[in-house]
């Protein structure tokens, strides 16, 4: 019997031993009690009880844990009852204090974030709530920080999850929303008209100034023509001129070297006549004395022979 007695008690022995060998896993940690008293936290790692003796009273996370509180009736500084809906997330830094600070720390920080909430709510009006949204959050983790920080919690962040009016107040903020866009969709019209007609009038503008440009370039243009075209014409008729003189000035000198008789100049004179007589003169004058004709063809050969 005393073998197996032996065997016995160091199976016991063994039990008790792994019994009271505890490993603590990341972000957790436990407090541990030896005979009813606060003995220490452990944290991550290998460790060991008194059997008996010590005990493991709590087992902590210390991961930021998030909190979403039911929504609380909230009046505002115009007397407007919102039911608000609060999340807070708040992470466990001092186990011991966690556990012997608060009894029950969710329901403690429930009821703390609640008449926080209406503490700043109260001072603030319905506008102002509803677009504060930012302000809220910052002042309510600061004073949930400062007074949850014996409890051995920091508060990290306060969110406002849903602002909900009464139903009547809904009402009239969709109300006043409608007639808000309804008028911002007639001042973009009425901006959307002005400016079309701004631009129909400049363009309206741009043509007309384009139509009396092309207009005096068109006029320009046909001055420079006409201008050309009696340059021209005065060239030429200048030509015809020249033409004309050096053809008679050639006749003359051939006359004058041919020395015609007075007989033959008596002749051209009467050839002269004849054209003059061909029916298309109204009024014909006829020297009274031919052989006057004669001598004045004879004066102009003389003429002739002297130059």
């Amino acid at each position: 019997m005393g073998p197996v007695i032996l065997a016995i008690v160091i199976l016991i022995i063994l039990i008790t031993v792994i019994a009271n060998i505890k490993i603590i896993p990341q972000a957790y940690a436990s407090v541990l009690e030896r005979l009813g008293v606060y003995n220490a936290t452990w944290s991550t790692g290998f460790h060991i009880k008194i059997p008996f003796i010590d005990r493991i009273s709590h087992r902590i996370s210390l991961k930021e844990q998030v909190v979403d509180f039911a929504p609380q009736p909230v009046i505002t500084k115009d007397n407007v009852t919102m039911q608000i809906d609060t999340v807070v997330y708040f992470q466990v830094t001092d186990p011991k204090l966690y556990i012997y600070g608060v009894e029950h720390p969710m329901s403690a920080i429930e009821n703390l974030t609640a008449t926080t909430l209406r503490n700043i709510v109260g001072d603030l009006e319905l506008d102002q709530t509803l677009t504060s949204r930012d302000t809220i959050n910052a002042q309510m983790r600061v004073i949930l920080d400062e007074a949850t920080d014996p409890w051995g919690i920091k508060v990290n962040r306060v969110e406002l999850k849903s602002i909900i009016p009464p139903r009547e107040i809904q009402d009239a903020m969709e109300k006043q929303m409608k007639a808000e866009r309804e008028r911002r969709e007639v001042m973009i019209r009425a901006e959307g008209e002005k400016r079309s007609a701004i631009l129909v009038a400049e363009g309206q503008k741009e043509s007309v100034i384009l139509a009396a440009e092309a207009d005096k370039q068109s006029k320009i243009l046909a001055a420079e023509a006409e201008r050309e075209v009696r340059i021209r014409e005065a060239e030429g008729r200048a030509e015809a001129i020249e033409l004309e003189q050096t053809a008679i000035a050639i006749g003359l000198t051939k006359i004058n070297d041919a020395n015609p008789s007075d007989k033959a100049v008596l002749l051209k004179s009467y050839e002269t006549l004849a054209k003059v007589a061909d029916g298309k003169a109204t009024k014909i004058i006829i020297p009274s004395d031919l052989q006057s004709l004669a001598s004045y063809a004879s004066a102009i050969q003389s003429s002739l022979n002297e130059k």
